[in-house]
């Protein structure tokens, strides 16, 4: 088994709503210096080891994101 990261955000072009929020309340928690968020997805996929890279984008690209306004990155742990 293996275990894969799928880490998913929102294009550089596209609004960030949920990121903007974050961002405005970070000041009003005393957290000062932060200039911008993005608010993303992460996955963690356990799978066989006969689960290719190309099957592993595949999901990512059909199933995880929307790739009309999110990039996806996929990487295997460590072993």
């Amino acid at each position: 088994m293996a275990r894969v990261f799928v880490d998913v955000m929102p294009k550089p072009e596209i609004l960030d709503p949920q990121g903007q929020a974050v961002a405005r309340a970070l000041p009003r928690l005393g957290f000062e210096g932060v200039s911008d968020v993005r608010q993303g997805k992460h996955f963690v996929l356990e799978v066989d080891d006969s689960v290719d890279d190309d099957t592993l984008a595949k999901i990512a690209e059909g199933f995880l994101s929307n790739p009309v306004i999110e990039d996806f990155v996929v990487r295997r742990a460590d072993a």
